[in-house]
């Protein structure tokens, strides 16, 4: 029998990706729950779902994270095999201005899909969907790896660590099937025009001048390790079909965790410049320090990804993925107006 799998925010940037791919490699049916706000475009899910001759693969059910699953909605998802959580406030200016609904959206959210999750009999895996930021800035020659401390430098990477944590307290009070992921700097089609590579997309394209994030000397460019949305939605299949056991480590953390990282670090003017090339254009940009005058935001921030590779997991070529991206954007050009 085919399996089900429940993804919240299944219409935001990296969701709608992660459903593209379940569609295409496996016979599962998909189950968006989603409420449709900043984030979540349901024209993602159209232009993914529309021509297929199995769309009815995928159902949409509406609902806010901020208030529990009632007996109607839990009624509409039915029942499912795999939960994938990601739906989240992501945006860090914001959250550094409003706090409070961080909190809710990202540790009340996660606290009430978790509640629904636990009383799942036939759950298979709860994946939860966190960040690198929850680790801070990275120094130089530093990469975290999966149970590092965490160091959060805003409310939006506090939030995230908090929730990660209700989702170890869940495993290990209700014994859940319950597994966490890190990525950072995600890209791909279809992302919300404000995000950096579009952004750049954009400015290049109409000659304006482009801010990049550096240091106090504003000699260095912020880098970061980018990766291609596909690539991350492999990776989560890659999770839940591959074994990944509650075992403890030799601490005594029986959670298990996985860094999803890009396939290089890139500094932030080096992809700008690469956007230029791909373009035909030449960049007009400016380094400039924003972080001294506005703390919680991190130049640097660095994973390492070795856990994944050793399990048989690699990423796409980054460049190569982000040449794709560029073009695509230009000819669906559509997305950079929204």
């Amino acid at each position: 029998m085919s399996k089900t799998i429940l993804i919240t925010g299944g219409a935001g940037f990296i969701a709608h990706h992660v459903i593209e791919e379940i569609l295409n490699k496996t016979d599962w049916n998909v189950i968006s729950l989603d409420r449709l706000d900043f984030s979540g475009n349901l024209n993602r899910l159209q232009d993914i779902v529309g021509e297929r001759k199995d769309k009815k693969r995928v159902k949409v059910v509406y609902h806010d994270l901020k208030a529990p699953l009632n007996s109607q909605i839990i009624s509409s998802i039915g029942k499912v095999d795999y939960i994938a959580h990601l739906a989240a406030g992501s945006h860090v200016d914001r959250s550094i201005d409003y706090p409070m609904e961080f909190v809710l959206d990202n540790v009340v959210g996660t606290a009430n899909i978790l509640d629904y999750a636990k009383s799942i009999d036939s759950l298979d895996k709860f994946v939860y969907f966190s960040t690198d930021e929850v680790f801070g800035p990275a120094p130089k020659e530093i990469n975290y790896k999966e149970n590092d401390r965490y160091n959060s430098t805003n409310p939006y990477s506090a939030t995230k660590a908090g929730a990660e944590e209700l989702v170890v307290a869940y495993e290990n009070t209700y014994r859940m099937p319950n597994i966490i992921t890190h990525t950072m700097n995600v890209f791909g089609e279809r992302q919300h025009p404000e995000k950096f590579i579009p952004m750049c997309i954009n400015k290049i394209l109409k000659g304006e001048k482009i801010f990049i994030h550096g240091n106090k000397e504003k000699t260095l460019a912020g880098s970061r390790h980018y990766i291609h949305a596909k690539d991350v939605a492999d990776a989560l299949l890659f999770l839940l079909q591959n074994n990944t056991p509650s075992v403890a480590d030799e601490t005594g953390i029986k959670c298990p965790k996985f860094n999803i990282v890009g396939s290089e670090e890139i500094d932030n003017l080096s992809l700008a410049l690469y956007i230029a090339d791909v373009l035909d254009k030449k960049l007009n940009y400016e380094i400039i320090d924003f972080h001294s005058s506005r703390p919680g935001h991190d130049l640097r921030y660095a994973l390492c990804g070795n856990k994944m590779k050793q399990m048989g997991w690699t990423p796409s070529e980054v460049y190569k993925k982000l040449k794709e991206t560029v073009k695509w954007t230009v000819s669906n050009n559509i997305w950079l107006k929204i």
